[in-house]
């Protein structure tokens, strides 16, 4: 096991290395299918059904002690400082977004993908860090979408929907609740009231483009007690990924290597001939002994698990493809 500070490798739950690969839902890939070896291999292995979502699957590799929380934001502020500069605090993210009115409610439309400009974020940021500022919380910009509030150790904060969640869905009901969320709540209003009248989304809605209109809190707590994760190499561009990552000691970048334990990213691919030949690879990498297991671990919460032991598994019939 791997504590968030020292970082040292996790354990796994198999004791065996493994390669992940986190894919996409399976529709994605309908009318496509694999290789002659690749469907024999797929159609020999073992499958289960897990948790269905892009959340649960970005979840299911790590196990965070205490259990339960996930404080995305510290650990993303781990990658950026010291672990002294981060435990003494509590940490939340919030992100602009855009919600769109709609009659009596209001819907998520769109999260770290406006296209806000680093000018643009920052003189979105200007009325809000006085409104921030005088609860005693700092709010700043890690990038022109990130936005990051440090909070002091003693704050009370309330349970946060991931944005996952709720993009694309009616947001009132992912609102906290509870005494705790009262002045959360408050805070969104305002910073929705300034956001909304901001020059800057003016300009933008004049361009043909989303405005930056909300808020959305998420991540909050602080640095966990423990981290466990994948073994080897994480391969990801996703920063919130690489932070879990991190923490449990793996190493983590852009490059792709089918060939390590690990963990590789693809969750944006829509081509099944890529997977194909990342498989072909990771199926000779394990034969010559680089790790035991190769899972397939899909976005609808279909896990595939492919291990040398199945090959006596001859009955079996080849997989045909993704309908």
């Amino acid at each position: 096991m791997a504590s968030a500070s020292s970082r040292s490798p996790a354990s796994a739950t198999s004791p065996d290395p493994v390669l992940t690969l986190l894919l996409p839902a399976r529709r994605y890939f309908a009318g496509q299918g694999p290789s002659p070896a690749v469907a024999k291999a797929l159609g020999r292995a073992a499958t289960i059904d897990a948790e269905a979502g892009e959340l649960a699957q970005l979840r299911r590799p790590f196990r965070l002690r205490p259990v339960g929380q996930w404080p995305s934001a510290a650990l993303m502020e781990r990658c950026l400082k010291p672990e002294s500069d981060v435990r003494p605090f509590q940490w939340l993210r919030a992100d602009p977004v855009w919600l769109q009115p709609d009659l009596t409610t209001a819907r998520l439309m769109a999260w770290g993908n406006l296209g806000l400009t680093a000018e643009e974020a920052e003189a979105l940021m200007a009325p809000l860090k006085p409104l921030f500022g005088d609860f005693g919380y700092a709010f700043e910009a890690r990038e022109a979408e990130a936005w990051s509030v440090q909070c002091p150790r003693e704050t009370r904060l309330p349970s946060f929907p991931h944005p996952l969640a709720a993009l694309g869905d009616d947001a009132f009901p992912y609102l906290p609740e509870g005494p705790d969320a009262r002045r959360w709540r408050s805070l969104m209003g305002e910073a929705q009231v300034l956001m909304h009248q901001h020059p800057v989304n003016a300009e933008r809605a004049r361009r043909g483009l989303p405005p930056a209109n909300s808020l959305w809190f998420w991540g909050e707590g602080g640095l966990p007690d423990q981290v466990e994760g994948p073994i080897g190499h994480v391969a990801t561009a996703d920063p919130e990924l690489a932070a879990y990552a991190t923490a449990a000691g793996a190493s983590v970048s852009d490059r792709v290597d089918a060939t390590k334990p690990g963990l590789i990213d693809l969750r944006a691919e829509r081509r099944w001939p890529v997977i194909d030949d990342l498989l072909a690879l990771a199926r000779a990498a394990r034969g010559q002994g680089a790790f035991a297991t190769v899972r397939l671990d899909f976005a609808d919460g279909h896990l595939v698990t492919i291990e040398p032991a199945q090959r006596w598994r001859f009955w079996k019939r080849a997989f045909k493809g993704f309908a």
